[in-house]
């Protein structure tokens, strides 16, 4: 196991018709991917669908939610790859985020943001302080992508060679892989409780 890749699930918090989240996502997973201590899984929360109306204890779970569970306890590690929408982030990831409890715990956390001048960093702020209470621990850099749309390369490809997200997601990687290997490891000798 301590040699083993991590297993690193990409999530794409946004739902939305036209969505860039897929852009995005397939970007950092690319460069995840071409690692030797990482796979992944790709977790696109529009095709999950999951329930916006949580259930009571004692209800029946839906499909849709014991569906994504399994994926989601595998991982060693995750990369919430999610837009700024009015200073926050989207509804159906906090719907994912309430969702699930033990699947989080003791995981770290890379954030992949995007919008306007913020770059997401509202979002990311907030998803902090909700990862923390569900005893998951957001890695220190992550990937700001302020103004997106400007990179875009003349062949059409998106980010440009030259666009500085191209270095900082070797960083984010590098203390993802850091924070999983040692948080499993952790996991590993003595169950974590809370």
């Amino acid at each position: 196991m301590g040699d083993s890749p991590i297993r690193v699930a990409v999530i794409i918090a946004s739902t939305r018709s036209g969505r860039f989240g897929p852009t995005v996502a397939g970007w950092f997973a690319g460069h995840a991917g071409r690692r030797r201590d990482m796979t992944i899984d790709l977790v696109d929360l529009a095709e999950a669908a999951l329930p916006s109306t949580l259930t009571d204890d004692g209800e029946p779970v839906p499909h849709r939610v014991r569906e994504l569970a399994p994926r989601l306890d595998a991982a060693d590690a995750f990369a919430v790859v999610t837009p700024e929408y009015n200073q926050s982030f989207p509804a159906p990831l906090k719907t994912a985020l309430d969702w699930y409890y033990d699947e989080w715990k003791a995981k770290p956390v890379a954030l992949v943001t995007y919008g306007r001048e913020s770059g997401g960093l509202n979002a990311a702020a907030q998803l902090r302080q909700i990862f923390g209470e569900l005893h998951a621990v957001t890695i220190r850099d992550g990937v700001s992508l302020p103004r997106y749309w400007e990179h875009f390369a003349a062949d059409g490809t998106w980010p440009k060679a030259a666009a500085e997200c191209n270095a900082t997601v070797k960083i984010t990687l590098d203390q993802l892989s850091w924070w999983a290997r040692a948080l499993r490891e952790a996991r590993s000798r003595s169950p974590y409780t809370t």
